[in-house]
Order: C-alpha cells, then sequence, then structure tokens
C-alpha cells in the first residue's frame, strides 16, 4: 500500500537499515552449502565469493582474518559447506552471507554427526565440571598415548626433558587415525589405568582435518575418558581443533607443547624455591637455638639466686649439654636438606639439554639420508616409464613400418595415397622408403 501521508516516507538509507536489522534478527546464524562461484580475493586479505546451486546464488564475503584460518584453498567449482550471518550491505542494497567458518563440503557430514553427538553426550552430563579431575602437581610417572613417529610425542618429551627431568614419561604408541585407530586408543587408555602405575595420561596428536582426528570424536574414547580413575590431559591438533575427547578429559591443551608444560613445574622455579626454604630453615634453627639458650641463662639467674652453687654447676651443665643436642640435631637437619640438593642438582645436569641436543643431531643426520633416496628411486622409476612411453610411441610410428620394407605414397601436395583410386594416370608421386624418397609415375592400367 502507498503511504498515507508524506510522514511515512522513508529515505533509501532508512528502508536499507530497516531491511539489515529484519535480516539479521531473522537468521543470526546459519548454514548453506553449495558450490563456489565469482571467488575474489584482493590485497586486503579478505576473501569474496558466491554460493550456487542449480536455480539461485547469494553473495558471500569472508573477512580477515578469519580468511586465513582456511584449512583448504578455496577454488572455482568447489563445493563448500559455509556458516555466517545474513545481512545487507546498506551501500548498495545487496544482502549477502558474512561468513566466520567454511570446510570442504565433504566434512559436512562429519561435522553435523560430531555436533550431534557432542550435544548428546553433554545432555548426559558427560562433560561437566564437577567430574573433572586435579593434575598432580608433581607428577613422577606419565603415560603419553600417541604416534611413536608423530611430531606431538618429540614435542612432549622435548618439554618434559627440559622442564622437569625427575618425571618419568613413558610413550604407549598407537595408530592416530584411520580405521581401527579409535579402537586401538580406547584399548591402550584403558590397559594405561588398570596398571595403576601412572600419575597422568596424555593424549596427544598433531594438526590435520576433520576427518584426519576422527578418531578422537568417537563416542567410546569420550566415554573411556570420562570414566578413568588416572587424570587425563587432552592435547589434540591445533588450538583451534576441537574434539570430543577435549571435552571429555580433565584438561584441554591447545597443543602438546602446552599440554607437557601444565603438567610439570621448571625446574630452575623448584631450584629457586629450595634455595628459599633452605635459608628459612637456617634462619629458623638459629632463631631457636638463641631462644633454647635466652631462657637456659634466665633459669640459671633465677636458680643462682635460690641454690646453692653446686646445684648451679649442674644446672650449668645440664644447659651446655642441651646447646650441644640442639646443635647437632640442627646440623644433621642441615646436612640432610643440603644432600637432598645436591642429589637434585646432580640429577638436572644428568638430563642437561646439550645431551638430548647431541641425540636430535644424531637423528637429523640419519633423516637427511632420506630425501636422497627417495629422490634416486623416484628418478629410476620415471625413467623406466619414459623407456616404455618411448617403446610404444616406436610399435605406432609410420616410420617403423617403412623399416620394414614398406614404403608411404604420397602426392606433390602430401596427401597419402591409400587406394588405386587415389591417383590417376600421369600422376606424378613420391615413394617414401627407410632411406629417402623415389619419384614415380602413374602408368595407365593395362586390360
Amino acid at each position: 500500500m502507498p503511504p498515507s501521508s508524506p510522514d511515512e516516507v522513508l529515505t533509501p538509507s532508512q528502508l536499507n537499515t530497516l531491511a539489515r536489522n529484519l535480516l539479521e534478527d531473522t537468521f543470526p546464524l546459519i548454514w548453506v552449502e553449495g558450490e563456489l562461484g565469482n571467488l575474489s580475493r584482493p590485497s586486503s586479505g579478505h576473501l569474496y565469493m558466491t554460493l550456487k546451486d542449480a536455480r539461485a546464488q547469494v553473495r558471500c564475503a569472508m573477512f580477515k582474518p578469519k580468511s586465513t584460518w582456511l584449512k583448504f584453498v578455496p577454488r572455482e567449482g568447489l563445493r563448500v559447506l559455509a556458516r555466517g550471518r545474513l545481512t545487507l550491505y546498506e551501500a548498495r542494497g545487496d544482502y549477502q552471507l558474512v561468513l566466520d567458518h567454511m570446510e570442504e563440503a565433504g566434512e559436512g557430514a562429519l561435522r553435523r554427526a560430531f555436533e550431534e553427538l557432542k550435544a548428546r553426550l553433554a545432555a548426559e552430563g558427560l562433560f561437566d565440571r564437577e567430574r573433572k579431575r586435579e593434575l598432580p602437581r608433581f607428577p613422577e610417572r606419565i603415560a603419553v598415548i600417541t604416534s611413536p613417529s608423530g611430531a606431538a610425542v618429540r614435542d612432549v618429551l622435548s618439554v618434559l626433558g627440559r622442564r622437569f627431568p625427575l618425571a618419568e614419561a613413558e610413550v604407549l604408541p598407537v595408530p592416530v587415525q584411520g580405521d581401527g585407530a579409535a579402537e586401538k586408543i580406547v584399548a591402550m587408555l584403558q590397559r594405561a589405568q588398570a596398571a595403576q602405575r601412572y600419575d597422568v595420561i596424555v593424549l596427544a596428536r598433531g594438526g590435520g582435518s576433520l576427518e584426519d582426528l576422527w578418531a578422537f570424536n568417537d563416542e567410546r574414547l569420550a566415554r573411556a575418558i570420562a570414566a578413568s580413575e588416572v587424570p587425563v590431559v587432552s592435547a589434540i591438533g591445533h588450538e583451534t581443533d576441537f574434539t570430543l575427547a577435549d571435552f571429555a578429559a580433565d584438561v584441554r591443551a591447545p597443543t602438546p607443547s602446552v599440554a607437557a608444560e601444565l603438567l610439570v613445574p621448571q625446574r630452575e622455579d623448584l631450584l629457586h624455591r629450595l634455595r628459599v626454604l633452605e635459608a628459612r630453615l637456617r634462619n629458623l634453627h638459629g632463631q631457636r637455638l638463641n631462644q633454647a639458650m635466652q631462657r637456659t641463662d634466665r633459669a640459671g639467674l633465677r636458680l643462682n639466686a635460690l641454690r646453692p652453687q653446686a646445684r648451679l654447676a649442674t644446672l650449668r651443665g645440664r644447659q651446655q649439654d642441651a646447646l650441644r643436642r640442639l646443635e647437632q640435631a640442627w646440623r644433621l637437619r642441615l646436612e640432610r636438606e643440603t644432600a637432598r640438593l645436591r642429589h637434585s642438582d646432580a640429577v638436572l645436569r644428568a638430563h642437561h639439554p646439550r645431551r638430548r641436543i647431541a641425540s636430535l643431531r644424531e637423528r637429523l643426520a640419519a633423516l637427511a639420508l632420506r630425501p636422497r633416496a627417495a629422490v634416486a628411486r623416484r628418478l629410476h622409476g620415471d625413467a623406466l616409464r619414459l623407456r616404455g612411453l618411448a617403446r610404444s610411441l616406436e610399435a605406432v610410428s609410420p616410420l617403423a613400418t617403412v623399416a620394414r620394407g614398406y614404403a608411404i605414397v604420397q602426392h606433390e601436395d602430401g596427401r597419402v595415397v591409400r587406394s588405386v583410386l587415389d591417383a590417376a594416370p600421369g600422376d606424378r608421386l613420391t615413394a617414401r622408403v627407410q632411406d629417402g624418397q623415389i619419384r614415380v609415375k602413374v602408368e595407365p592400367r593395362e586390360g
């Protein structure tokens, strides 16, 4: 209906603002699956595109830095699953989706399954904070469940050795992706709990796609973590990766290295604390010794005024004996504390980073030979394939036919004579044989 009065007339800016508010209130956050088109990435780092199907398309924008967090390279025609809010660009009156997440459509079904299972387990209380167990302050033995050949295990062991060498870390090897990985991780976790020898368990894995990390979204694994009597730390993927194991664990670390830092203290901090405690112990012993001497002196003065000289001498002897026992006890305590400090210092020196660096250098030297061998194998295989192709080309080449005694007959303009009907009497032709060409003339047919 037209406006009833001029007071109800809107400007384009007002109209677009009202339309934008209506869109954003109606569609706060939606998922859309479609094919990428009109892809553009200007120097600003923003990403502009359309999502389309067979009948329609919608404009989309993904602004920096979210556009730099994508785990794949967007390209024309790629089918994706995107999440964003619907809004309107008021300057042009175009409505568009402003995206905050985008993944290849192949991961869409996995993402929906993940969200559904996460919601169901959360409703059961499996992720409640009240179920979480505290980590031990000084763990003596740590189980690291991970792939023995991945980067995650090297990161965890390196940090543990640098920060707190007194802690013993045991690697319990499992596959971290692929068929059967979830079952083996669950079995290893239950075996580590049943062993009753570990103070804490770490689940570690490097980053990857949602499909790569899917073993850690297994419902059986989430329930096994929640039921564990031993505290569990989850260190799966990168900081932006989340799995059901992260939610079920007692502590979630953004990376395997951070998990190791959360588990053990820094040895320099412990040494400083030991020195502070030693100084306090010395001061305390000194104060108690002075107090005992002062009490003995006061008692001696009182007795000197009330007792005979013999009684006073006896009390002085007791006083000296008490002082000797107190001094002996103080020295014994001090020797014990000093011995403990020396032992800790010796253990820390035995795990000096120089030893770890030497071992890593030997490992690096061994690994350096592998790329050369791989390149040599690849070149050898390519050479064999090239020889096979050359033999195939030679087999179908016309020149090979000529070499066996046949000839290729052509007109002067290059047309090949395939039938007697292709040449007339008097035509001049060229016959190509193995070692050159022969000029021939077509004679009339006999008979």
